[in-house]
């Protein structure tokens, strides 16, 4: 996908240099073919999630996403790569799927899901050694950053209840399950 990402960047630089009549045609119609990949490739995405979610049992957590890209600073490459991804109708997508199955879907608040124990609860920024580790600085539970992430945001999804059930998603789901997360 990245490789396809990255030659349709080349042949747009290459079109817009031109700045004819026929390249801004040809322009309009390379937008409306990445925009149907895109769409292809979220239904995809969403399908795979919401089956995942109906094998096992268990409703799907996601962050809410709001203003990501303005929030976000990153390298050249890693800007437009984030800059040409539509999260929002991945979100939707995933939403009317997992109605149409029957499946919860809980919308968490990301502040601090990355620099939170799950152990212990300690927020603190220093938590996060590098981009992909983590480590309490007060209990000394480590793990993949990513993973740590998930875990937190498994937890607001259930309303962080002792007994792992929070009162929202315990009456739509039986008791075996677990909640799926994505990010």
């Amino acid at each position: 996908m990245e490789e396809k990402r990255r030659i349709a960047a080349h042949r747009r630089a290459r079109l817009q240099a031109k700045q004819s009549r026929a390249a801004r045609r040809k322009l309009r119609w390379l937008a409306g073919k990445q925009a149907r990949y895109q769409r292809d490739v979220n239904h995809q995405i969403s399908k795979a999630v919401v089956s995942k979610a109906l094998r096992h049992s268990c409703g799907i957590a996601l962050e809410k996403l709001r203003g990501i890209r303005e929030r976000i600073t990153a390298h050249c490459r890693q800007r437009a790569r984030l800059a040409n991804w539509a999260f929002g109708q991945l979100r939707l997508f995933l939403c009317y799927k997992a109605a149409r199955a029957g499946i919860p879907v809980q919308l968490v608040d990301p502040a601090h899901t990355s620099q939170t124990c799950p152990a212990c609860g300690h927020t603190e920024r220093g938590n996060r050694r590098s981009r992909g580790e983590f480590c309490c600085r007060l209990c000394g539970h480590a793990g993949l950053a990513d993973h740590i992430a998930a875990r937190n945001i498994r937890a607001r999804a259930l309303g962080d209840a002792p007994n792992g059930l929070g009162p929202k998603v315990a009456a739509a789901m039986p008791a075996t399950s677990s909640l799926a997360s994505s990010e």
